[in-house]
């Protein structure tokens, strides 16, 4: 791929921008490995953590609009054990970056993934503090627990750590300034959104959970407004997340201050969008005489923002 889509993130080089989002199709090595070969930048495993977890029943996903999904698996996972034998597989057949999403009993048992994952071959590790279907939920909403996860993660490995942050909260700002004050090497946001969808006939939810994560093209907007939100404030480099379809959307992200993206629920239309997102990346570069997306990082702040124009009878 061409350099003018190549990337770095605490000294990781990524060929392009487009990182596969934790959940999505990140649980084995042969999934993984297609995804490299269709020309994906970097790979996020599923969320792992001490030991087999089965996760909620079915119905765990559903599409509640065109490119929309709520899901509520329960970080359904094969555990560490698992995961150390797939990572090594994964590694031994791919220069694809591979970051690992941990999750564990506590800091320490976070702590601990996250070594056993940097000793199998992980290049880097994603601290999952934001599912909003899982007791790892309320990690992210406090300051102080995000920086003593964080910090358990730094102390354990050499690699470099991501913290995933959630859009379920007032102000994320001050989660981000204390995730960047415990160490951490990049944000990643956003997780989902928690979202509920019912049964029109009997009122029941429609998942077997009830409450889910809200993904796809219904939370693009949100996830650039958190980017463009945090950019100013923060100092590491912040990965976008949330309804990213196209070359388009990804340009979005970056204009707002991110350095890479992630993609999960467009995935779903196959693996043939990457080429298509990377061909329109690279075209729209390519005519505008950019010669790398970090020149149009964080454009969008060049411009006064819309309140600051707003005529008064609109406020």
């Amino acid at each position: 791929m061409n350099n003018s889509l190549s990337c770095q993130i605490a000294g990781i080089l990524f060929p392009n921008p487009i990182i596969l989002a934790s959940g999505i199709l990140g649980i084995t090595p042969g999934s993984m490995l297609r995804l490299a070969h269709a020309g994906i930048g970097g790979i996020t495993t599923k969320t792992v953590g001490p030991r087999v977890r089965p996760g909620y029943s079915n119905p765990s996903i559903i599409e509640i609009g065109e490119g929309t999904f709520l899901n509520s698996v329960g970080l359904a996972n094969p555990g560490i054990d698992q995961m150390e034998i797939e990572i090594k597989e994964y590694k031994q057949q791919s220069s694809i970056p591979l970051i690992v999403s941990v999750f564990g009993d506590g800091p320490e048992g976070y702590a601990e993934i996250a070594r056993r994952a940097e000793k199998a071959g992980a290049d880097a590790i994603e601290i999952n503090i934001s599912c909003p279907h899982a007791e790892v939920a309320s990690i992210a909403l406090s300051e102080e627990l995000t920086i003593e996860f964080t910090k358990a993660v730094k102390r354990a490995v050499s690699i470099p750590v991501f913290a995933k942050l959630t859009p379920n909260i007032a102000d994320i700002i001050p989660i981000a300034k204390a995730t960047e004050k415990a160490g951490a090497d990049a944000i990643v946001a956003i997780n989902t959104l928690r979202g509920l969808a019912l049964d029109y006939k009997t009122g029941r939810p429609l998942l077997s959970h009830g409450i889910g994560g809200l993904s796809g093209k219904a939370i693009k907007s949100v996830g650039v407004r958190v980017i463009y939100e945090l950019y100013p404030h923060i100092s590491i480099p912040l990965i976008g997340v949330g309804g990213i379809f196209t070359w388009q959307d990804v340009l979005e992200y970056i204009y707002a201050g991110a350095s890479t993206i992630q993609i999960g629920s467009a995935l779903f239309q196959g693996d043939e969008i990457i080429p298509e997102i990377l061909d329109g990346l690279f075209e729209f570069l390519k005519e505008n005489q950019i010669e790398n997306l970090n020149q149009i990082r964080g454009k969008a702040h060049e411009y006064s923002s819309e309140l600051e124009v707003m005529p008064k009878e609109c406020l």
